[in-house]
């Protein structure tokens, strides 16, 4: 059996699980709330994460991007239209294709200035759209560089669901719950975190207290940015 035709009945099979389902309902329900909230503090022209120091590397990022006019404006209802896309039935897979671009640049941002108000949410909310795409892999399947089957293009709601929990699916979600939580725990020697307070307790009692002092002193108060933070804290012994 070839892996397109093990693809082909797997998907088959979970499109008949009332399990798999219900999970994908769950998916469009947080990922369309996440974004309405978002959305909305941009379209009534709010700063998001207003309390976030414009001096922290993500607050300067915000910040800037709170003054670029409409284009802030443009965003929020982008995040919004792509929300009340994934409430719709018919229009799931539209949301979901809107919807990814937005969220992997959330998520790549976050763990490029180490941001924990979204390291973990954000690489969730990636692996939820995915989810959500391969659940319409028999219309996300024309889009790809590979050869469409004519027959999944009518693959929708079953009429009949099977019951069986999918264990093996559950447990693999679990895990990658885990491994984002510990990597985003884990991943960093030391994060920049929210405020001055907060960046100094990761160090202190340690042998590099120090040099954590100062570099949370070089972004909080100096304004620094991350790359040149760090680079100060690996220069000094």
């Amino acid at each position: 059996m070839g892996l397109s035709s093990l693809f082909f009945r797997t998907y088959l099979k979970a499109k008949s699980n009332r399990w798999y389902w219900l999970f994908s309902i769950f998916c469009r329900v947080v990922l369309a709330y996440a974004f309405i909230v978002a959305g909305f503090v941009k379209i009534i022209g709010e700063r998001f994460a207003s309390g976030l120091s414009i001096l922290h590397p993500m607050g300067a990022y915000l910040e800037a991007l709170h003054h670029t006019g409409f284009y802030y404006t443009f965003i929020g209802y982008a995040q919004v239209a792509a929300a009340i896309l994934l409430i719709i039935p018919r229009t799931v897979f539209l949301g979901a294709l809107i919807y990814f671009p937005i969220i992997l640049n959330i998520c790549i941002l976050s763990i490029a200035v180490r941001f924990e108000g979204s390291l973990v949410t954000s690489p969730l909310m990636v692996l939820a759209n995915l989810f959500l795409l391969v659940w319409h892999y028999n219309k996300l399947q024309f889009l790809l560089p590979i050869k469409s089957r004519l027959d999944m293009l009518h693959v929708g709601k079953s009429k009949k669901y099977s019951n069986k929990f999918p264990w093996l699916f559950s447990l693999f979600v679990i895990a990658c719950v885990a491994f984002t939580v510990v990597v985003a725990r884990f991943g960093y020697d030391f994060r920049p975190r929210n405020s001055l307070k907060d960046c100094k307790k990761q160090f202190v009692n340690t042998i590099n207290e120090e040099k954590g002092i100062e570099f949370c002193q070089c972004i909080h108060i100096n304004g620094s940015t991350l790359d040149q933070c760090l680079e100060e804290y690996n220069n000094k012994h």
